[in-house]
């Protein structure tokens, strides 16, 4: 898989590389080279979970990525957390295409319930991979944040119908305080991230005993 498309959010402490067509495959690092590698590390791990059959062939070297735009980061990146919206997320998204993300987006979730339902019943070590959170308060969290999601693209509730309405243009481009609302293609790909981003804090945090 040559010249995978990627953008880059650049912080003051931390850098995100983020594909552009593959919701969820989203890593960071202390700067670009180690962002672009943490993404290439990862690429087998997000392969399993969209599937042979989404097209995805993991890439093996930095050289097979293609730094698309650069983005400038904020406060939000150096948390943690990917916020910046490329130029090509605010074009049209067609019908086809949204259709595609949102089965990415669904492999994540069932990567997610498939992790929780490894951890249930079992210890999750503490540390810097996952922080405090127990099973039950993660589950809470991804719930929450998809909802406040749904927000950012203009409806309350699932975040699903919010963004295909947002995709078919029956939601306007700024919210009524002008703020800009995100778009459909960047909303699918920040939920996939925070979705899998948890997934894979479960699998890792997982005590080798239980």
């Amino acid at each position: 898989m040559a010249n995978v498309e990627v953008y880059l959010e650049i912080g003051a402490k931390r850098v995100f590389a983020v594909a552009v067509d593959w919701p969820g495959w989203c890593r960071a690092g202390k700067d670009e080279e180690s962002a672009l590698q943490a993404l290439i590390d990862y690429a087998p791990r997000y392969a399993k979970v969209v599937g042979r059959s989404a097209g995805f062939r993991p890439p093996k070297k930095v050289s097979e990525l293609k730094v698309t735009e650069r983005l400038k980061g904020d406060a939000t990146t150096d948390f943690g957390a990917p916020g910046a919206i490329p130029k090509s997320d605010r074009g049209r998204l067609a019908d086809s295409e949204l259709v595609r993300l949102e089965k990415l987006f669904d492999r994540c979730w069932v990567s997610f319930e498939r992790a929780a339902k490894l951890a249930k019943g079992r210890a999750l070590a503490k540390g810097p991979r996952g922080g405090g959170r127990n099973l039950a308060q993660i589950r809470e969290h991804v719930s929450g944040a998809e909802e406040s999601y749904a927000a950012q693209v203009g409806l309350r509730g699932d975040l699903k119908p919010a963004v295909r309405a947002r995709a078919a243009g029956e939601l306007p481009d700024r919210g009524p305080r002008g703020g800009e609302r995100w778009p459909a293609r960047f909303a699918i790909r920040r939920a996939a991230w925070h979705v899998l981003d948890h997934a894979w804090e479960i699998e890792d945090r997982l005590a080798p005993n239980g």
